[in-house]
């Protein structure tokens, strides 16, 4: 192991990596205060060779690492690779590839929903991870020898687990199923922050268009400060007040200081200001132009019941081909199903409807039966079992 804190290293380092197939990488951040993750530590390995990087070293330019998270001949190697991405993404401008999640391949490959680094490195290996450094201040220097030896073994280890899982994965065909998978992880969509959207993220507690504008337009001044402060959301206001604004909609000092949710004092700073011109602003919108309320989706009569079949044979149909549920089909896919024949769903598409979905469809047509046989849940094919009693 070796820890680089100057570029000449770090270029050394990622020249040698680069040299290579794959090569594996995690990250060590904090975020509890601020908007942005904060990268501390970088870990990289390759067949023969591990470094630990110290991002937070004095004068290390990282454009040497976002090169070769660039090149497309080094595959890239994450488990749950999202957050990492993220970090990537918001300091190289670049989404690492090509990329592969031994997170989702395992889940493709039937070792259960979302399996945790250190569960899946048991079972493939049998080693057992000291997950005690894992939420230590990985930005206190100097990084202490039980952290390295931490930082070191979420790679070395992923080696074993890359080669394991590629090659179950060609064994069983199933490569180009993961590659489906990749495509949110890859989108640059997926690690965009757009402050008009950020109300999204809110639960609906609104009733009128009116408060749906307010509620709108507080959230995007929210993000926006959030950001460009690189704070949490809740350190510039929190939910709850949100909420608030959007029902009672101020539009004066005053009847902002008198919300139960906003603390006293604040109605006459800065952020208030900012926070009282969102209102306005909504406020001003003609009737005609106000957003309109999401609306839930209707279920037609029955397809409760529907989905409650679907559901069962999605777990059938996980068992049997030792594939986790969530990557087949989501209760919402399920729901849509129940509804559409033609639902616009991923468990309708490709090998996931030739896994799962068209015996859903044949399911609700009445096509297939479940049954319940020798202690456990089959699916029987009617017209076979129709051809059968007519003999």
């Amino acid at each position: 192991m070796h820890l680089i804190t100057n570029t000449q290293d770090l270029a050394e380092a990622c020249e040698r990596l680069s040299a290579h197939d794959y090569v594996t990488v995690d990250t060590e951040f904090l975020r509890e205060t601020t908007f942005w993750p904060k990268l501390c530590v970088i870990q990289m390995a390759g067949p023969d060779d591990a470094v630990i990087v110290d991002a937070l070293a004095d004068g290390l330019d990282l454009s040497p690492f976002f090169a070769l998270m660039r090149d497309e001949k080094v595959t890239k190697v994450f488990h749950a690779a999202r957050q990492d991405i993220e970090i990537v993404f918001h300091l190289g401008g670049l989404i690492p590839s090509p990329l592969f999640d031994t997170q989702v391949a395992a889940m493709v490959c039937g070792f259960g929903d979302s399996i945790s680094y250190d569960q899946l490195v048991y079972k493939v290996t049998g080693a057992h991870i000291d997950k005690s450094s894992r939420f230590t201040d990985w930005a206190r220097r100097p990084l202490t020898q039980k952290q390295l030896d931490y930082a070191l073994a979420d790679v070395t280890h992923l080696r074993d687990v890359y080669r394991f899982l590629k090659a179950n994965l060609a064994e069983q065909n199933r490569s180009h199923w993961v590659q489906d998978e990749m495509q949110v992880l890859t989108s640059e969509g997926t690690y965009h922050t757009e402050p008009q959207n950020a109300w999204q993220r809110l639960k609906m507690r609104v009733r009128k268009p009116v408060e749906l504008a307010v509620l709108m337009e507080v959230a995007a001044w929210r993000e926006t400060e959030a950001q460009g402060r690189d704070v949490p959301r809740s350190r510039v206001l929190k939910d709850d007040a949100i909420y608030e604004i959007a029902a009672q909609q101020p539009q004066n000092v005053e009847a902002l200081g008198r919300l139960r949710t906003i603390p006293r004092g604040f109605e006459r700073s800065k952020p208030a200001e900012e926070i009282l011109k969102a209102v306005r602003k909504a406020m001003a919108i003609p009737k005609e132009k106000l957003p309109k309320l999401p609306k839930g989706r209707q279920a037609p009569d029955g397809s409760a019941a529907a989905v409650d079949l679907l559901k069962v044979l999605l777990k059938l149909v996980s068992e049997a081909h030792g594939v986790a549920s969530k990557v087949i089909a989501t209760v919402e896919d399920l729901e849509r199903i129940a509804a559409d024949d033609r639902a616009d769903v991923p468990a309708l598409e490709g090998w996931r409807r030739e896994l799962f979905g068209e015996t859903a469809l044949r399911l609700k047509r009445g096509e297939v039966a479940l049954a319940f046989r020798n202690r456990q849940i089959v699916a029987i094919d009617q017209d076979h079992q129709d051809a059968q009693a007519a003999e």
